[in-house]
Parts: structure tokens; sequence; C-alpha cells
């Protein structure tokens, strides 16, 4: 089985808030992701296929429409998009991390992605943080 990964960029603003609490309890819970006025991340997504090389080819899938499948199904949708408002894919009211997001990611794209599997959604929001999803 060979594991083939492609990284795709993207910039997006959420605010993580819990309205039954206080100020100060979201503050303290989600020091600046709570900003009223939104916080932003520079994210770096990581989407790995699984599969076998073609004999011909030598390719598990063509990594170019691999590309467009992911501009097309999630870049497009979360690239300079508020998350709490703006995308079609996530929840009102879900809490926009990246935990949930690599999840809701990998919802997103599997029903695309043919001729090989989906193994791993990772997807970093920080240098220092970041989660992944092999859709358990």
């Amino acid at each position: 089985m060979v594991y083939l990964t492609r990284r795709e960029r993207f910039n997006a603003a959420h605010k993580l808030w819990v309205d039954e609490w206080t100020k100060e309890k979201n503050l303290e819970m989600f020091g600046k992701c709570a900003n009223p006025n939104w916080h932003g991340h520079n994210y770096n997504l990581f989407v790995t296929v699984k599969g076998k090389p073609d004999p011909v080819t030598g390719f598990i899938v063509d990594v170019k429409k691999m590309s467009k499948i992911i501009q097309k199904e999630i870049i497009e949708k979360l690239d300079h998009a508020n998350l709490n408002l703006d995308v079609d894919f996530i929840p009102r009211g879900m809490q926009p991390t990246t935990e949930n997001l690599v999840i809701l990611i990998w919802k997103q794209l599997e029903p695309h992605i043919s001729g090989c599997r989906l193994h791993a959604i990772r997807l970093e929001e920080t240098e220092n943080i970041y989660a992944e999803y092999f859709g358990e």
C-alpha cells in the first residue's frame, strides 16, 4: 500500500464561543479564539490517500485531479471565509475547531475520491497545533 499526500493552504477566521457562558469563561476556555471581532489562522491542509500504483502510470491517483477536487470542495469554500458564518458544510452552532474541521473536510472529500481510498486528513491551525482524522 502506498500513501500519497497533497498539501493545500487556506486562510480563515473563526470565533469559538459558548453563548450560555460568561465572557470571562469563554476567554478562559478559548483564549484569543474567543475574540468578539473574530480571529484568523493560516491553515495547512494535508489530504492523504492510499492505494496501489497503477502498473502503467505508476500513480495511485492523478494528483492534478485530486488537487482540483480539494480546491473545489474545500479550499474555495474555506479560503478567506468566516468559518462560523460562511461555510455551507459547517453546521450553524458547531464550534469551528480544528478537530471538528478535519471530520467535516473528510465527509466533504470522501465521496469525490476514486481509484484509491482516503486515508487521512491533517489540518494545521498553527505551527504547534494540528488535528488528524482517519475516518473512524
